[in-house]
């Protein structure tokens, strides 16, 4: 039987749900949708190619980032409203995009396989379970009831809600407190390697990072992740550590 510490803080979006997995398909939809309002627009040639670039470029901005996650649909709106008015478009169809393609992500939103499940057999197993997730609280507490998985943790923070968001310390150890677990009893679990691996690690909580494309650290990175698995269900089911 694989060892596991007494409390693991797991983080929501692509480590539980595949919340990002879906973004090309959501983005092209949406963009193949415009053809009805502005006839004759190349979709996947100029407004999704220009969308991507943009987005990319949004996102990568840190301030951006912190204000964004807190509104999506609003930072949607943002980088759409710049596309059209880039190509010379009338902005006010910007919402209307931005808001069918957070619509769609929100729809096509799904557990990853054998997520839930790894959930089930860690508390079945005495772990002491808690959520840590960055975002807008209502948005994220839609998401988790949705699928049920409030009856999983003693413990959930979200950034919207709490104050503050991974990587701030206090976040991990208001969990901490939560669970009553220190931090070498306990492990945090997560997709992102900087907010929430290594941001466990600045507090002494073993950080696992969850790569799920199999690739290495960022180059550059400042350490190395305590552990690295393909998924979730790699904590019950001994998969192989990889990275």
């Amino acid at each position: 039987m694989n060892y596991l510490p007494a409390g693991i803080l797991v983080d929501l979006d692509d480590t539980i749900l595949d919340d990002s997995g879906c973004v090309e398909a959501c983005w092209a939809d949406a963009c193949a949708e415009t053809r009805l309002l502005i006839p004759g627009l190349d979709v996947v040639e100029v407004l999704r190619a220009e969308v991507r670039a943009r987005g990319d470029a949004w996102w990568s901005d840190s301030s951006n980032h912190q204000r964004g996650r807190l509104d999506l649909r609003a930072a949607s709106r943002e980088i759409v409203r710049e596309v059209f008015e880039m190509l010379g478009y009338d902005v006010e169809l910007a919402a209307a995009v931005s808001n069918r393609y957070r619509d769609l992500r929100e729809e096509r939103v799904s557990p990853l396989p054998g997520a839930i499940e790894t959930l089930e057999e860690l508390r079945a197993r005495g772990v002491r379970l808690g959520l840590m997730t960055n975002g807008d609280g209502p948005a994220q507490r839609a998401k988790i009831e949705r699928f049920g998985l409030a009856l999983y943790f003693e413990h959930i923070v979200i950034e919207g809600e709490f104050g503050c968001g991974k990587p701030d310390p206090r976040v991990f150890e208001s969990l901490l407190v939560a669970l009553s677990v220190g931090p070498r009893d306990a492990w945090a679990v997560g997709d992102n390697i900087e907010v929430d691996v290594y941001g466990a690690m600045d507090v002494g909580i073993h950080g696992i990072w969850v790569d799920a494309s199999g690739s290495a650290p960022p180059a550059g990175a400042r350490r190395r992740p305590d552990r690295v698995i393909a998924s979730l269900s790699d904590l019950v089911n001994g998969g192989s550590e990889h990275g």
